[in-house]
């Protein structure tokens, strides 16, 4: 999955002139904070050379994985045509470019976002390029929720892992709260993401939530530790994300879990693939999350016809449609 044109055009021109190895080195430094989920009190992105590093390396992992959970959330509820966003911890407009890729006739777009130096570059990065009437706020996510309106579509995005978790449910009442139809919630798909992304969906199903996706139930999950549930999304890397990174492979996986819940319940339960197939001559054996609220191993011959047929056309993180 690659980034839109315009967006990856854009993003060029912002980085034409950073000396490559300052940018070396800023994305060294925001690489290590994400590892460790530092929550210090200050900003990953507050300068605005941590968010040109941001661009150039973790941009297009972040992008294809909110692209992929958008997809996964039309794919369950086909009928959700948003025509109001709004995006809590914004970063540079990523939720925004997925969005407007996924659903082109959004009308507007509110994003709140805590650093200037994001918020600078985002609007930049959109300017002339998104149709969607967009309005950027600076806030923060934990305290400043209270003047918001309500969206079709709310979304926070690798947002949580920068929040202590006593604020965490207050956080998730409140997009609940702001929720027309429906929420959105990516994370690094980590066993600690998924963790965090379990707490979300505990919450909102006790708030009413009906969940979308990934998971075809409103169970207790069924995977334990040190299983976890997780998706990925190979992305290109362009020259100069591998020169920033030192890397030699010209892509890499991203790893995210999320969630999506709606005030309405889907139309349909299908089983969800967990985890890459494993096929064979005349088979595949996939891993599936059932509308049961079970999860295990399903394996697919020819004998089952079209239903095989179907299995074998089966990724990763797609539903199961038999």
């Amino acid at each position: 999955m690659e980034l839109p044109a315009s967006l990856r055009q854009g993003v060029e021109r912002l980085l034409e002139n950073v000396p490559l190895a300052t940018l070396k080195q800023a994305a060294k430094t925001l690489s290590d904070r994400y590892r460790a989920e530092l929550r210090d009190g200050r900003l990953h992105m507050a300068e605005d050379l941590a968010v040109k590093a941001y661009l150039a390396t973790r941009l297009p992992a972040t992008y294809a994985a909110i692209r992929a959970s958008l997809d996964a959330l039309s794919d369950t509820k086909p009928s959700f045509q948003p025509r109001s966003l709004l995006d809590v911890g914004a970063g540079p407009g990523t939720v925004l470019w997925a969005t407007t890729d996924q659903w082109p006739d959004l009308e507007q777009a509110v994003l709140l976002e805590a650093s200037a130096a994001v918020r600078k570059v985002g609007e930049t990065l959109a300017a002339g390029a998104i149709a969607t009437q967009t309005r950027w706020l600076a806030g923060d996510a934990t305290i400043d929720l209270a003047d918001l309106k309500p969206a079709d579509l709310v979304t926070c995005a690798y947002v949580l892992d920068e929040i202590a978790p006593a604020s965490l449910p207050k956080l998730i009442d409140r997009l609940w709260q702001l929720t027309g139809d429906t929420l959105l919630v990516v994370e690094p798909g980590t066993p600690a993401g998924w963790q965090r992304i379990l707490a979300v969906r505990r919450r909102l199903i006790e708030a009413g939530a009906h969940v979308l996706a990934p998971c075809p139930h409103q169970a207790p999950c069924p995977l334990a530790p040190p299983d976890w549930c997780h998706f990925s999304r190979r992305v290109a890397r362009s020259r100069l994300h591998r020169l920033a990174k030192d890397a030699d492979v010209p892509w890499e996986d991203e790893k995210f879990i999320y969630v999506a819940a709606s005030r309405d319940p889907p139309i349909s339960h299908q089983a969800r693939v967990l985890a890459p197939p494993k096929s064979g001559s005349g088979k595949v054996l996939l891993k599936l999350c059932e509308s049961d609220g079970s999860a295990g191993e399903k394996l697919f011959t020819k004998r089952d016809g079209e239903t095989f047929k179907v299995a074998r056309r089966s990724d990763w993180g797609d539903i199961l449609e038999i």
